[in-house]
């Protein structure tokens, strides 16, 4: 055993070793700080070189770029509109269908065995159960045919029926078979063909009848929980809009007579209100430990207030949040997104300049992308030949066709209203006999979607930086109570200096604060588990879509993605953690995308009392220098190669466009565009 000065010396020495340890890992930092510094000026190198070589290359490769660009842009999906008002829901009656307890029990054994619809709320089910009606079909019949649009989901009772993909036989299925879900979550074609082998009995129901059920049931259960909230005193003098965020993190549960609910001296970390029964309350004081009867408290009296003063309120299924963490998240918002004189001042002197333009004023250039709806076309002002727009060109008959009339009158009216640098501006609209035209801010810079499909993936750094300006637009955005819910690297554009902006705001909707919408959209592989369960959604559906994003750029690829949309969504269903995380994304990235999709909107890190502070303060952010990117001043990962205002060899190259829609004058709908 040795002395002590023998245990002092040892110390010393490991001091010393540890000393010096330090010291090596100071000098391996520093030189991997300037290894960083090599790289990301060797890669601005590259990128300057990308760019000169590409319009060479370009038109050899046009056919080839054409064929990939049309095989991976993902298209978004929207559902139509709501037939009714939402608020009338509850008084909209069902269909009813009467059936034998063995068909009800299929039934419901064919939903809770069926990936998507299992998710549901065992009282959803139950309704559902009651609303199906009796289809019966012959041997050898076609029940679905692939490319059809339908709008039924079936359950088979009895009989046997072949499923075929591009004459590909893909499985029989017997008694107790759900199919055709997709159908009841948006207008679509059928993914496959369904024939029936013998004679079949089914029950259907349609997507109306299916939806009016989801959405009903949150909504009524959100009115009680609101009420119940107004009937405590603590929350007496709260905002509406605290109140509904409350009221989406109440949890029913229930208690058995003689049960205890809480124990004397234990924890209080649960505020409790009474919906239905008695409970009585009591103290043991006495020396021997006897309880004493205090009172008894029924429907709507409430006890454990107290939680709410400390650290903890409402409990929830997975997490606990504190009082003060969870109430919030709007409060510090609604006074921004106010521009000040100059900035006004300067926004009327360029609405007066456009308002006296028209379409003749202006020379097509190129085409800068083309979609479903139309094309944007990089244009030129015949006037001034330095000063060019992007002009995104809508055909009338496809919105009309596909019912998107408010889509359109949404987009217009949130984008000329927008004013910030991280979002494309609208500066004016025009309209004929055929089509619509939004006259935007022209970024030269690329989509965002462009440069990750020819990279492959991002590094980190790069990752964080846009990230950041999304971040910042949807500050801007949730502060005027408005939702994106189309977030992807498709609709990202960089300016021509490498900063991102959102573009596409055909899905975005002034919702308000503390309000929800129910219309299903978005594209696949980025919507939020509440719009696929159509239990309503706000801008927490954005903070989803943000941690897709920053996986999709880390990766390449975006975390939940199917063969089919239906199997994207049940993948969404199961939740992030069921996903593998690539070694590739950081310890810290991968915990902010873990916080920013959680299954629980409320949840979720930009939703909480500090709103987007929590994601600007989280380690995944530390020493980004947010300052520096809302004054333009930060050097951006990738500088663009634009060298005049029609420059356009950073876009893909696209086809002419010959086809010359019908003119769509009678339905009057674009009277105010």
């Amino acid at each position: 055993m040795g002395t002590l000065r023998d245990l002092q010396y040892a110390l010393q020495e490991k001091i010393e070793e540890l000393r010096q340890r330090d010291a090596l890992i100071d000098e391996l930092e520093l030189e991997l700080d300037q290894k960083d510094e090599l790289i990301q000026r060797l890669q601005n190198e590259l990128d300057k070189y990308r760019s000169i070589i590409k319009p060479a290359t370009q038109q050899v490769h046009k056919q080839t770029e054409l064929q990939e660009q049309q095989r991976t842009k993902r298209q978004a999906i929207s559902a139509e509109p709501t037939a009714f008002d939402i608020q009338d829901l509850s008084h909209v009656t069902l269909p009813f269908y009467p059936k034998s307890p063995q068909s009800k029990d299929l039934i419901k054994e064919a939903i809770l065995d069926n990936d998507f619809m299992k998710n549901l709320e065992l009282s959803q089910i139950q309704e559902i159960v009651d609303c199906m009606y009796p289809v019966e079909y012959g041997k050898d019949s076609c029940i679905i045919k692939e490319g059809d649009v339908g709008s039924l989901v079936y359950v088979m009772e009895d009989g046997k029926v072949e499923v075929t993909k591009e004459g590909l036989k893909l499985c029989t299925m017997g008694p107790g078979k759900v199919f055709g879900e997709l159908a009841i979550l948006y207008n679509c074609t059928r993914t496959a063909t369904v024939k029936t082998l013998t004679n079949v009995k089914l029950w259907a129901i349609d997507r109306q009848c299916f939806q009016t059920i989801m959405m009903r049931t949150g909504l009524i259960k959100h009115t009680e929980y609101m009420e119940f909230l107004k009937s405590v005193p603590t929350f007496h003098d709260l905002q509406e809009d605290i109140l509904s965020k409350l009221a989406d993190v109440l949890e029913e549960t229930h208690y058995e007579a003689g049960e205890y609910i809480i124990r004397q001296g234990a924890r209080g970390d649960t505020f409790f209100i009474i919906s239905k029964g008695k409970v009585n309350v009591n103290r043991e004081d006495l020396p021997n430990g006897e309880p004493v009867y205090l009172r008894s408290l029924g429907k709507g009296d409430w006890f454990g207030e107290k939680a709410l003063q400390g650290e903890w309120i409402l409990k929830n299924k997975s997490n606990q949040d504190s009082f003060k963490h969870l109430i919030g998240g709007l409060e510090d918002v609604s006074n921004k997104g106010h521009e000040d004189a100059d900035a006004k001042a300067k926004y009327e002197a360029e609405n007066a300049f456009f308002f006296n333009l028209n379409l003749a004023d202006f020379n097509i250039i190129d085409t800068l992308g083309v979609g479903g709806f139309g094309r944007v076309e990089l244009v030129q002002l015949k006037s001034d030949e330095n000063k060019t727009f992007a002009m995104k060109i809508l055909k009338k008959r496809h919105i009309v066709d596909t019912r998107q009339q408010e889509h359109i009158r949404s987009e217009k009216l949130i984008m000329q209203e927008a004013h910030s640098d991280f979002i494309v501006r609208l500066y004016r609209t025009f309209k004929d006999s055929k089509y619509l035209y939004m006259l935007m801010e022209a970024c030269l810079g690329g989509e965002l979607w462009t440069i990750l499909r020819d990279r492959g993936s991002f590094e980190d750094s790069t990752t964080r930086f846009y990230t950041a300006c999304v971040v910042e637009a949807f500050a801007y955005l949730h502060s005027k109570g408005i939702i994106y819910r189309d977030l992807k690297p498709e609709n990202l554009i960089l300016d021509h200096r490498g900063y991102a902006k959102l573009v596409d705001f055909g899905f975005a909707k002034k919702i308000g604060f503390g309000k929800k919408t129910w219309t299903f959209c978005g594209t696949p592989e980025y919507v939020a588990p509440e719009i696929i369960l159509n239990k309503g959604h706000d801008i927490s559906a954005d903070y989803w879509s943000l941690g897709i994003l920053m996986f999709e750029l880390l990766t390449g690829s975006p975390p939940f993605s199917g063969p089919d949309p239906m199997k994207t969504y049940n993948i969404i269903l199961r939740g992030i953690d069921m996903i593998e995380f690539p070694k590739k994304i950081t310890k810290n990235a991968a915990n902010l995308i873990k916080k920013l999709c959680r299954d629980n909107p409320c949840e979720r890190l930009g939703n909480l009392k500090n709103g987007v502070k929590d994601i600007q303060k989280h380690k995944w952010f530390e020493g980004f220098n947010w300052e520096g990117l809302k004054k333009g001043t930060l050097t951006p990962p990738i500088v663009p190669n634009v060298t005049s205002p029609v420059d356009t060899s950073n876009f893909d190259s696209f086809p002419e466009d010959n086809e010359d829609p019908p003119p769509d004058d009678n339905s009057g709908w674009d009277v105010d565009f």
